[in-house]
């Protein structure tokens, strides 16, 4: 894959990742660069060199679409959620066709259907699940939280990998939002190590499994992600539009729809040539 292409790539991940409902996860699917990243991350040792170029090429702009768009997406959000979210609706669409293709279903079975409705059940049934997060005004660390961050760590690499899933929430419903917010906005390193020891484990399990089920069921793992990514659109989507927000979202939802389309047509031509 170009370079270029996937520094771009990168940055929008980056610059998605803060958004309500989509997950970095999903944006990586919806450009195409998901089996790419799975495979690098989990093969790293097979060609250390190279993966850890593609990783450095993705993982910096990404950092730096966090840094320099998470405000001004969320900005565009609050001024416009609707239009916004209907936007976003599209881009998922829209990679729903390359996502088809690369699972090779030639025929749909009931093992396809079942996966389906398990990946969007998972994501669906997350949003009834009560948070048991409280304030946090104290990052004193005993046993029990040591354990409980490596735990919450765990939980962000499993957002992080499976797309539709919001790592917010899921330290939300772990009771560890705050603690986690507090030592990141203090640069309590020592308080973060569980938490990123957690997040390592997690990254390297969950890729490595990732990987073998996208290698050995690649028709039932394709087919669960994608009802992950119609899962998420439970919680983007903002309600029904009224009035001119009828004609902005369907623009919106258009012009999302065409521009994932077409990045995923020319990735699909690319690789076959």
């Amino acid at each position: 894959m170009n370079k270029i292409s996937v520094i771009i790539k990168g940055f929008i991940v980056g610059s998605t990742m803060m958004v309500p409902g989509v997950s970095g996860g999903s944006m990586a699917m919806v450009l195409g660069i998901y089996d790419k990243l799975i495979s690098s991350i989990s093969s790293f040792f097979r060609d250390w060199k190279a993966n850890a170029v593609y990783l450095i090429s993705f993982g910096i702009p990404a950092l730096l679409g966090i840094i320099l768009c998470a405000r001004p997406i969320s900005s565009v959000i609050d001024r416009f959620p609707v239009v916004s979210m209907f936007f976003f609706i599209g881009l998922v669409f829209g990679s729903l066709p390359m996502l088809y293709k690369t699972a090779r279903i030639e025929r749909i079975k009931i093992s396809h259907i079942v996966s389906f409705i398990i990946g969007a059940a998972i994501v669906i049934s997350m949003a009834f699940l009560p948070p048991m997060g409280g304030s946090e005004t104290s990052l004193e660390m005993d046993v029990a939280t040591f354990f409980l961050q490596i735990l919450a760590g765990i939980a962000v690499a499993i957002g992080f990998i499976l797309p539709g899933i919001s790592t917010s929430y899921l330290l939300l419903l772990l009771g560890t939002y705050d603690f986690v917010m507090l030592a990141i906005s203090s640069l309590n390193i020592v308080a973060l190590i569980p938490f990123v020891l957690g997040f390592g484990l997690g990254v390297i399990l969950l890729t490595r499994v990732l990987e073998i089920c996208m290698q050995r069921y690649p028709q039932i793992t394709y087919t669960m992600i994608i009802g992950f990514l119609i899962g998420s659109l439970y919680t983007v989507y903002p309600g029904t539009p009224s009035g001119l927000e009828i004609l902005y979202s369907l623009i919106a939802f258009a012009i999302g729809f065409v521009i994932i389309y077409l990045v995923s047509k020319k990735e699909m031509s690319l690789e076959k040539n």
